[in-house]
């Protein structure tokens, strides 16, 4: 029988090889600290949750020695963390770790933003992942609408054309949506932000960059007072 740790964790077969497959596997602790970043960031492993070693290193096929270095990444990304004599966990951030990756949002996106100009780049991933929150919106569906609106950073940031950055905002929004998920209801949150991506968009696509910049910025720095203010009543 499965435990509740197991469900958590998605134990079944099939759950484990969809993720092989998505992930282009191989035994590198690389790529296994890749797969559990994601399935942290769509909300499979929730804060506090506790990562089962067996469940996954059976689903995921890999010795445990490789699971533990993957785990050893994620520590020293702030994602999960080892608690002497439990396991490993997801992390709950702090309202200072908030505030810092909000710092860093507004250091980076902005400066994507201002140097397209001059430059041809396809917005066909960033229209997508508009449209894919409103389609949610009008849906009802927050989870799939959270998960949209963070697909849209993704994709604006991937327009710099650099593996590295795109690493990096990777691990960023993954910690972030830790905080979504340690809070019980972001419905108008979401939605508000929603209609704001497509106004950034729509600036982009005219050639707007400037603007479509100084928006990101004022974007970032409302959601950063929004989302402390909610998150801190949580604690």
């Amino acid at each position: 029988m499965n435990t509740e740790e197991d469900r958590a964790a998605g134990s079944g077969t099939e759950d484990w090889a969809e993720e092989l497959a998505q992930a282009g596997w191989s035994s590198k602790a690389e790529h296994v600290a890749a797969i559990l970043r994601r399935r942290i960031a769509e909300g499979k492993h929730r804060p506090e949750n506790r990562m089962s070693e067996e469940t996954i290193s059976k689903g995921l096929k890999v010795s445990r020695n490789t699971l533990r270095e993957a785990f050893r990444l994620l520590v020293h990304e702030g994602i999960v963390e080892h608690r002497h004599g439990q396991g490993v966990f997801v992390r709950r951030l702090s309202v200072a770790d908030v505030v810092d990756l909000y710092r860093l949002r507004q250091v980076v996106q902005p400066a994507v933003i201002r140097d397209l100009k001059g430059r041809s780049v396809s917005l066909g991933q960033v229209r997508a992942a508009v449209e894919e929150a409103e389609a949610a919106g009008l849906a009802a569906d927050w989870m799939v609408l959270g998960t949209a609106n963070l697909r849209f950073h993704l994709a604006l940031t991937a327009l710099a054309g650099s593996r590295r950055l795109d690493e990096l905002m990777n691990r960023v929004l993954a910690e972030l949506r830790l905080v979504f998920y340690a809070m019980s209801d972001l419905r108008e949150f979401h939605a508000t932000y929603a209609a704001r991506n497509r106004k950034i968009l729509e600036l982009i696509d005219a050639g707007a960059f400037a603007k479509a910049a100084n928006e990101m910025t004022s974007y970032l720095k409302a959601a950063e007072r929004d989302l402390v203010e909610r998150y801190t009543a949580t604690r």
